[in-house]
């Protein structure tokens, strides 16, 4: 909130947590990505995360390390685009910020 403040925003991102994936992935996320473009943040994916969109978007941020190959697939499968932030891993409270201000 501080951070919004600073900046003078007033959109409040919607953060999600799911704790199950497979209930999440296929009953959730297809109802999710309707009007919306689904990324997924994970490392090694072929194309950089994109900058200043301009579109409502879905995204979709695992653990340190990113996400499992069966999870990555399903994200894929649903419609999401994998993207990266480069080579290092990074913490997901820095990789949540460093990807909301390249998107956004």
């Amino acid at each position: 909130m501080l951070g919004l403040e600073q900046a003078r925003d007033t959109r409040l991102p919607e953060v999600t947590l799911e704790t199950r994936f497979k209930p999440f992935v296929e009953d959730r996320l297809p109802a999710l990505l309707t009007g919306r473009r689904g990324l997924i943040a994970h490392p090694g994916m072929p194309r950089a995360c994109p900058r200043g969109i301009d579109e409502p978007t879905l995204l979709a941020i695992g653990p340190e390390g990113g996400f499992v190959d069966y999870e990555v697939a399903r994200f894929e499968e649903a419609g999401c685009e994998g993207v990266h932030l480069g080579e290092r891993i990074l913490r997901v409270e820095t990789a949540v910020t460093a990807l909301l201000a390249r998107l956004f």
